[in-house]
């Protein structure tokens, strides 16, 4: 009898391990191609070599690159150095990506850099956010950009135990952001039984200097995020579950849902036309070929336009996507003006004029 258990309780487990092994698989997409949809005028960008995990773009043109991410379980083009902060002049006739100078006192040979974005205060100074991650930790990085330097001035170092697993940032102050956690967990192998077991356990933290709360909660994996041009709602992508969510902001800076986008892809970074409203989200088609590496199979590229997505029938286009071959990973796309630029995990970035 107690064999019959033993191998009752065994075959149960197998079960659901191989049940929650299919699961992961449809939410990686792992089975899923895509057909190249071009875009007429791009150009690779020089000296983006290792990945532009995140970009983000001041009203002026500027846009900043977060270049060089590091992290376990991922693949990397990069040297043996730590990755940096790019700035482009998107109002020049022929811009180009220059590396901006961080002032001293701050540690370089951490720096990995993954999510970032800009808050510009009432005084005109703007300051840059960045997730961090040295030695593969978790802290967020606030810096003032000294445009006529072209340098970053390190203001604060930001640790604390609801920001266990950073991945995005949107910045609502000098010293006020919302992140979102990934996972619940920082350990790696936690991180993994996390996702396999689907547990939604990822959530995104609301940050002040006098307060620091869970904001919202219940995300499978908690990715990118951003802020509409009136300041009301908070996006949030979602993605092994292929989602952008709509969170509207109280009076207290939690978040409450409006409404969810469900999407055929791995939503990655959310960007915001300041002008339209219109979110450009850089995706990825098929997961398990950006976590599980060939290079004669790479990881496919997605960029996605939604409109109107407080509307009952938000309109959502594939503007651009690519079997791998010109771009693996695509991670973000942010517009400015009619020129579009495309990030990426750890490969190329595209510029493109539209």
């Amino acid at each position: 009898m107690g064999r019959l258990v033993s191998v009752s309780v065994l075959g149960i487990a197998l079960a659901l391990l191989g049940e929650r092994f299919l699961a992961l698989r449809n939410r990686l997409k792992a089975s899923r191609e895509v057909e190249s949809i071009d875009l007429p005028n791009c150009h690779l960008i020089k000296g983006i070599e290792a990945g532009a995990e995140d970009i983000d773009i001041l009203p002026s043109g500027l846009a900043f690159f977060s270049v060089g991410l590091k992290f376990p379980g991922l693949h990397s083009f990069a040297p043996d150095k730590p990755g940096g902060i790019l700035m482009m002049d998107l109002e020049e006739e022929k811009p180009r990506a220059l590396e901006l100078r961080i002032s001293r006192g701050f540690d370089l040979a951490s720096f990995n850099p993954h999510g970032i974005s800009t808050f510009i205060d009432k005084d005109n100074t703007v300051y840059l956010f960045v997730v961090n991650h040295p030695e593969f930790k978790n802290t967020v990085e606030i810096f003032k950009f000294e445009e006529e330097e072209n340098s970053l001035l390190h203001l604060k170092t930001i640790k604390h135990e609801l920001l266990p697993s950073v991945n995005d940032i949107v910045a609502v102050g000098p010293a006020h952001f919302y992140a979102t956690n990934d996972h619940y967990f920082s350990d790696p192998f936690l991180k993994y039984l996390e996702t396999y077991l689907n547990l939604h356990w990822a959530n995104v933290i609301y940050y002040s200097p006098n307060e620091v709360k869970v904001a919202a909660e219940g995300f499978d994996s908690a990715n990118g995020i951003n802020i509409s041009p009136d300041k009301k709602y908070i996006y949030v992508a979602d993605t092994l579950a292929h989602e952008v969510r709509v969170l509207e902001k109280q009076p207290n800076m939690n978040l409450t849902q409006l409404k969810v986008l469900q999407l055929d892809t791995l939503v990655d970074n959310l960007s915001v036309d300041p002008s339209s409203g219109d979110i450009w989200v850089g995706c990825h088609p098929n997961g398990q070929k950006l976590f599980v590496y060939d290079p004669n199979n790479p990881p496919a590229s997605e960029i996605l336009r939604i409109q109107n997505i407080l509307s009952e029938k938000p309109t959502v286009t594939t503007v651009y996507a690519n079997n791998g071959s010109i771009l693996q990973g695509s991670s973000v796309a942010a517009l400015y003006d009619r020129m579009l630029l495309v990030g990426t995990l750890y490969h190329r970035a595209l510029y493109c004029e539209l």
